[in-house]
């Protein structure tokens, strides 16, 4: 199983593991961290609306937002790392479009924070994310990049058909080939937490 930066998944243990030997100085287990919550930074720039122009500089803002959280977050105070994170993900990016835009436009999400179980779901909506994020970079190339553009791009199956010289039907087969990796792989990930 490999996540989208080719290094082994890991889960909750493992991660444990990683933050202690972040916390003894260790920068490869620091990158690794980085790379497994790069899509969270993803994630939170889609909820602001904002020019096509300016998406990619306020990933950047995130991805410095996210750094900073990976080297100020103390694993010992058992905190969620997620949400320490979207906080300082969040902040940065507001403050970027406050200072490139004279004004930060709404979060989709803003309304929901007022509300702490809203909050908490949305913690765990974007946990859920990165788990699908992890299980679509566990599946074959071909199939990742047909589930991606169906149903996390939300392209019609006929676009795709066509962008890839292929019959509708086929891109279906594909589809649904991918649900059941992703049904398995799922299952083995509970399993795997579980124990």
């Amino acid at each position: 199983m490999k996540n989208e930066t080719g290094d082994a998944a890991f889960g909750r243990t493992e991660e444990s593991a990683l933050w202690d030997r972040i916390s003894e100085g260790c920068g490869e287990s620091r990158e690794r961290i980085i790379l497994a919550y790069r899509p969270m930074v993803f994630w939170l720039a889609k909820k602001f609306r904002v020019p096509y122009g300016t998406y990619p500089d306020l990933v950047q803002e995130g991805m410095i937002g996210l750094i900073s959280a990976v080297d100020n977050f103390e694993a010992a105070r058992n905190n969620r790392f997620t949400t320490y994170a979207y906080y300082k993900i969040r902040g940065r990016m507001a403050n970027f479009l406050q200072r490139s835009e004279a004004r930060a436009p709404v979060p989709v999400e803003d309304e929901y924070l007022e509300n702490q179980d809203s909050f908490e779901a949305d913690i765990d909506r974007i946990e859920w994310s990165l788990s699908i994020m992890e299980g679509l970079d566990s599946l074959p190339r071909k199939e990742m990049e047909v589930v991606r553009s169906l149903l996390v791009d939300g392209r019609k199956a006929s676009d795709v058909a066509d962008e890839q010289g292929v019959g509708i039907s086929h891109i279906y087969r594909i589809q649904r080939k991918a649900l059941s990796h992703l049904r398995g792989w799922f299952l083995k990930k509970d399993a795997t937490l579980g124990a």
